[in-house]
């Protein structure tokens, strides 16, 4: 009956950790504001510093040193609606609040900062930071699906320095080194009163559980608690916060066919991370008596111990053109393709306790993503930019859909523009509309709260999420962008 925070923390890192703004999953938003305009199409556009992220090879197209400072605002709205969701082994409902359309917050924001200087007529570089990915949700602690998770607040940021090398007029190449950093905390209900429910229900029928109940009773008595309030007794919760840095690498490549019309090709490489946390057990709500929430939280194995989550995060590909049809418009595309097959099933380890490993049932899928945009020139002063985008989520089925990932296929809508405020600094806008597709859950845990101790035996609540998560959200972006 080992933590499931751990694992939801791996899971909502793991669907953002393509570490592109084109990935599915918990991904952010955008870290490039003129190509969230444009639905992130313009990746071989390089229309400013923000190429650093997009592909790195763009530098080479930029002139002097150029400055690229944005925020990007997400205001999600997302409701759940349970369905009949189970305790394990299918011993009654969880009970709580079917209804949840609260828990996401009203609206957060990432920051994006980019700097780039041409050394000469081949050489460029460039250094990025930057929000690959964030989540931050609070459900009430009695709501349905309490025992996959309460809460969930992940943070995380990118340094990227850059380099590019212009061969000739035809052929640019990028490369950069990504450190990322993340951390996490998360809360998680513990299915105390469905464990007394089901030694209740079977110790008439089974002598092994008639054992342990007996065991259980001895023990409160033993310690002078009053076995009576075991009648009443409620979720225990755990909390835990994580940290890591992981090292990658990104690289770009552009061809220009024509002075208007040019080719790109991006790497992000796959980062390994090493998550380590501490857990915190509460089980002192659990009943009115504390020596009875005692002898719980000792029979229930759940000690405060570090955890530990060994991951390989799934690396991405795209393919981009951009071209200049005439002097007011521009077209451009986007392909992106995401190795989230790697991902299978997830085993956390709980360092130093003997217990199994959390299993967390993923099986991913490889995704693409498809954006196509223009830009128009309105004016000397005005550009006016536009974009729509399908995206594919990881993951596969219902069955296969935590409640950490909630997520599903998703469009995109975007609108922008640039405005040149000054020779030297203009200032960009955007906004997008994304609508996900409903998203249903009949994950079931496959582990149990009264499972055996060892290495054998696999830990978790048991619980199976039956409902539906119903998502749209807006993002609103600006950046200033100075040349010297």
């Amino acid at each position: 009956m080992n933590p499931k925070y751990l694992s939801l923390m791996v899971a909502a890192a793991l669907s953002a950790a393509a570490m592109n703004a084109n990935a599915s999953g918990y991904r952010f938003g955008s870290q490039s504001v003129s190509g969230q305009g444009t639905a992130d199409s313009n990746t071989a556009e390089a229309a400013d510093a923000s190429t650093i992220f997009a592909n790195p090879a763009g530098l080479s197209r930029l002139e002097g040193t150029q400055i690229s400072g944005g925020i990007t605002a997400v205001v999600p709205h997302s409701t759940y609606d349970d369905e009949g969701s189970k305790r394990f082994a299918n011993i009654g409902s969880t009970g709580g609040a079917a209804h949840q359309d609260d828990y996401a917050p009203n609206a957060v924001a990432a920051p994006s900062l980019y700097i780039s200087h041409k050394l000469n007529d081949q050489w460029a570089v460039g250094f990025g930071t930057f929000v690959p990915y964030g989540a931050k949700l609070d459900y009430d602690n009695n709501w349905a699906g309490r025992y996959a998770l309460t809460s969930i607040d992940l943070k995380s940021v990118t340094l990227n320095p850059s380099v590019s090398f212009k061969l000739n007029e035809q052929h640019s190449f990028g490369f950069g080194i990504d450190a990322e950093f993340m951390k996490a905390k998360l809360g998680q209900g513990v299915d105390v009163p469905g464990s007394i429910m089901f030694l209740g229900a079977n110790a008439a029928t089974n002598p092994a559980i008639a054992v342990r109940r007996a065991a259980l009773l001895q023990a409160i008595v033993a310690s002078g608690g009053n076995p009576a309030a075991l009648a009443a007794a409620k979720d225990g919760h755990a909390t835990m916060d994580g940290k890591d840095w992981g090292v990658g690498f990104n690289l770009g490549y552009m061809f220009s066919l024509t002075k208007d019309t040019r080719f790109g090709l991006s790497y992000r490489s796959s980062i390994h991370h090493k998550l380590k946390g501490d857990a915190v057990w509460d089980f002192s709500t659990v009943t009115t008596d504390p020596k009875v929430n005692a002898v719980l939280q000792a029979s229930s194995r759940k000690t405060n111990s570090p955890a530990l989550v060994d991951i390989k995060t799934p690396e991405t590909l795209s393919a981009n053109v951009f071209s200049q049809v005439d002097d007011k418009l521009a077209v451009m595309a986007d392909l992106t393709w995401s190795r989230h097959s790697r991902m299978e099933d997830l085993h956390i380890q709980f360092v130093g306790t003997g217990e199994g490993d959390e299993v967390i049932r993923q099986q991913w899928k490889n995704t693409m993503r498809a954006s196509l945009g223009m830009n128009y020139k309105l004016s000397d002063a005005w550009l006016l930019r536009a974009g729509v985008a399908i995206d594919e989520s990881p993951v596969d089925k219902a069955s296969l859909r935590h409640p950490a990932l909630p997520d599903s296929d998703r469009k995109q809508i975007s609108f922008g523009a640039n405005w040149k405020v000054t020779a030297n600094s203009s200032i960009d806008l955007a906004y997008s509309y994304l609508k996900f597709d409903d998203a249903s859950s009949t994950y079931q845990n496959q582990c149990s709260t009264l499972a055996p101790a060892g290495a054998a035996s696999c830990t978790g609540n048991g619980e199976t999420t039956v409902g539906t998560w119903r998502t749209h959200m807006s993002l609103v972006g600006v950046a200033y962008n100075y040349k010297f």
